[in-house]
């Protein structure tokens, strides 16, 4: 019997400087695994949700294309359970 392999979904807040949160939210959604991106009011200044297919792939997008976007400061990923 083939197990299916899941995707790993995460959201990803990012706290960013100010006057970016627009720009660095639309930057988000065309990077690939990207699904949604918003700016919001308040703390964080972005909410991004994420899907790919392994935990490499979270780590690559996050710490080597995300957190490496000019405007981002901070990012806090959390791995969705189901």
């Amino acid at each position: 019997m083939q197990t299916k392999r899941r995707s790993v979904r995460a959201y990803v807040l990012l706290n960013v400087r100010a006057g970016k949160s627009k720009v660095v939210a639309h930057a988000l959604t065309e990077l690939a695994g990207v699904r949604m991106a918003h700016a919001c009011w308040g703390v964080p200044d972005v909410i991004a949700y994420v899907e790919v297919g392994s935990q490499r792939e979270l780590d690559t997008l996050v710490m080597e294309r995300i957190q490496r976007m000019d405007g981002v400061e901070r990012t806090d990923t959390h791995i969705a359970l189901d």
